[in-house]
């Protein structure tokens, strides 16, 4: 298992929630977020923007969907053909084991689950 963090503009994270929706991939964490990338904030005028607001989404999928969970993501959140500054980012991580709260199910990540004795 991995988790995808993608961090995307706020006027492009329904399209983004949608598209993974539509894909199969419903189960989404979202979280309301500040920061700054390569471009240091933003300046108009004479204001400076140093934190931008950004939307952060958390999904926890298989191994084997990456490149497709990812290239859905690029699609939905690109500004444009070619995208542009600020459009966001996506990291990858591993993911060792999950558990489900309310079953007490723990899946592991070569895909076995167990029911964890509480």
């Amino acid at each position: 298992m991995i988790m995808i963090r993608a961090i995307v503009r706020p006027e492009k994270v329904n399209y983004v929630l949608e598209s993974l929706m539509a894909a199969g991939y419903p189960s989404i964490t979202r979280f309301s977020v500040v920061g700054r990338g390569k471009q240091r904030g933003i300046k108009i005028g004479e204001v400076t923007y140093d934190e931008i607001i950004k939307e952060l989404l958390f999904a926890v999928v298989q191994d084997s969907d990456r490149e497709f969970v990812v290239k859905t993501i690029i699609k939905a959140a690109r500004t444009g053909e070619k995208g542009a500054f600020g459009d966001g980012k996506i990291f990858i991580t591993p993911v060792e084991e999950s558990y489900t709260i309310s079953s007490g199910i723990r899946e592991t990540a070569d895909g076995s689950f167990e029911e964890v004795a509480i």
